[in-house]
């Protein structure tokens, strides 16, 4: 596979939509998540983003900026970015249940907003996810370590394709169609992957613009999304300890490759 293009393809929809698809085929099959599992993979998931966050793409971008002050600036707007863009999708879902303040809690019309909600809450955040397989692959080319950071997105998308698929099983609906509903949510990353590949590969400058934006975006994924959620569903040293087994991981792949 020699054309970029195909490649990102390719990684985006094994790795986004698959794994949001895998999530929702593993909640049919389960119907209920373990949170005693869904905290050990979303801690690991989190190890694992440190590690590329921190020696792979940090390092590409502040190699390829032209000034000191670039790379952290445009990291802590992707982070800012980020943070607005899931503030304001949580104002429109909270704003959406005061809509039907009548509504019972439990039933099946709240469960299917709820996952409908939540569906489009990921999609939106695939968005700017995206931009790291792409800015990934314009930086290192069709290599082991574009795979690789393409391979956490997936990770990454388990658990929110079990979480998107959950209500509309509880609400009744088919198992495919909960599927489904979790798989068009990864779409956008592959827009999002080819918006970082064109703007990465433009110049230099622009390559470390969107890697310093795509790994602030996973700094919030990391830290306001996957380590919290951890927590909440098991409080363990478990989870503590696979997020050093993630990132050592990460490590031990990076380094190996390297030589």
């Amino acid at each position: 596979m020699n054309n970029p293009i195909v490649f990102i393809l390719v990684l985006t929809v094994i790795t986004s939509v698959g794994g949001l698809a895998l999530g929702g085929l593993l909640a049919t099959l389960l119907r209920r998540e373990s949170p005693k599992t869904a905290s050990l993979l979303l801690s690991f998931t989190a190890g694992l983003m440190l590690c590329i966050i921190s020696f792979d793409m940090v390092p590409d971008a502040v190699s390829a900026a032209p000034s000191l002050v670039l790379t952290p600036a445009c990291l802590i707007g992707g982070f800012l970015v980020t943070l607005l863009l899931n503030v304001w999708i949580d104002k429109n879902a909270h704003h959406s249940d005061h809509a039907h303040p009548h509504a019972c809690a439990c039933g099946h019309h709240d469960l299917h907003t709820a996952g409908v909600i939540l569906a489009a809450a990921v999609a939106l955040h695939n968005m700017p996810i995206g931009m790291t397989i792409g800015s990934t692959v314009a930086s290192h080319g069709i290599s082991y370590a574009s795979a690789m950071a393409a391979v956490t997105i997936g990770l990454h998308n388990i658990p929110e394709g079990m979480s998107i698929a959950i209500p509309f099983l509880h609400d009744g609906s088919r198992a495919a169609s909960a599927i489904a509903v979790s798989a068009v949510s990864g779409l956008p990353t592959i827009l999002g992957a080819l918006i970082g590949y064109f703007i990465g590969t433009a110049a230099p400058t622009a390559l470390s613009v969107v890697l310093s934006l795509a790994a602030g975006a996973m700094l919030y994924a990391v830290f306001f999304e996957l380590l919290p959620e951890a927590y909440r569903q098991w409080r363990s040293i478990w989870s503590i300890l696979f997020t050093v087994v993630g990132f050592a991981l990460g490590l031990l792949l990076l380094l190996s490759h390297a030589h």
